[in-house]
């Protein structure tokens, strides 16, 4: 190859970013977060309305801590995170500050979360092998699917690293029936969300 053409051709990570431009992978990013802003803003409010005006966050953690169990927290935090993931992480974060050894009360969310997105990714997988839900998936939502398919991995990438539920992208990813073994490498980043959470909320930083 001569050596203009070698010295004009473009970066791996520009091809890469004009290829999730042209398929419209950032405006689906982009009103993802959109969409996913107002509950988030709504439960802040609430959060806080309940801090001054209720009781302060840090004494309802310690009643939850001095009256529940870890177990039965621990038990509802992996059924949100199994569902659809409706309760933010960052109050069970939260709540393992209250403990002794809340890096290893972290760790035990983390592994729950990425248990509980494995089981919404086989769920993604069961509820597409219905035959309704699958003529329903194929006609009506054939774009979204389509698209879903284009980014894949970096679908489960941005579930599991922003603030948007992870069980969400991996019963997306189970639908398009994403490879199990990619699904459970890009799924890993969930741990690296945690640590940084943990990071802001225990005050190391």
């Amino acid at each position: 190859m001569p050596e203009k053409l070698k010295n004009k051709k473009k970066p791996r990570w520009k091809l890469l970013h004009q290829y999730y431009t042209y398929t419209g992978f950032y405006n689906f990013i982009g009103r993802s977060l959109i969409k996913a802003t107002p509950p988030i803003v709504i439960f802040i409010g609430i959060v806080l309305g309940i801090h001054f005006f209720v009781m302060p966050i840090e004494k309802i953690l310690e009643y939850v801590t001095e009256n529940f169990h870890p177990v039965g927290v621990f038990a509802v935090f992996f059924a949100s995170e199994s569902i659809l993931g409706l309760i933010p992480p960052e109050i069970f974060i939260a709540w393992c500050d209250q403990y002794e050894y809340p890096w290893l009360f972290l760790s035990i969310l983390a592994v729950l979360s990425y248990l509980g997105g494995i089981i919404s990714y086989f769920f993604g997988r069961g509820i597409a092998n219905i035959p309704s839900v699958f003529v329903y998936l194929e006609v009506k939502m054939a774009k979204h699917i389509k698209n879903m398919r284009k980014w894949g991995g970096l679908l489960i990438i941005v579930g599991a690293l922003l603030p948007l539920p992870f069980a969400i992208s991996s019963i997306a990813a189970g639908i398009i029936k994403f490879p199990f073994g990619n699904y459970l490498i890009f799924g890993s980043l969930r741990f690296v969300r945690f640590l940084i959470y943990g990071l802001l909320i225990f005050g190391i930083l």
